[in-house]
């Protein structure tokens, strides 16, 4: 999963009246660009798991690394996830 999209995503702001505004579309992009990373890491450690368990020649270090790498794609995504959360619920509760 690549965290650096977030500093191109910030450094692309466009101007607008003398202002910037950062572009929905580059954050949610970005967004789902990560998602669709934590989900080829998943794929990609579930077939090789399913090769193992079918037989098939596997290295056993690709097949651990591979299945390491999805869970620390998925514990980073859960923890941004619970980060957005939280301030979503702290945006909420202010008052206007």
């Amino acid at each position: 999963m690549r965290i650096d999209g977030a500093a191109s995503a910030i450094k692309t702001a466009t101007p607008l009246n003398g202002k910037t505004q950062e572009s929905g579309e580059d954050f949610g992009r970005m967004l789902m660009d990560a998602m669709k990373d934590v989900n080829q890491s998943q794929q990609d450690s579930l077939k090789l798991q399913n090769d193992l368990m079918a037989g098939r020649p596997v290295e056993y270090h690709e097949l651990m690394i591979a299945m390491e790498r999805a869970s620390t794609a998925m514990s980073l995504t859960m923890q941004v996830r619970n980060k957005l959360l939280d301030a979503y619920q702290e945006i909420t509760k202010m008052n206007v």
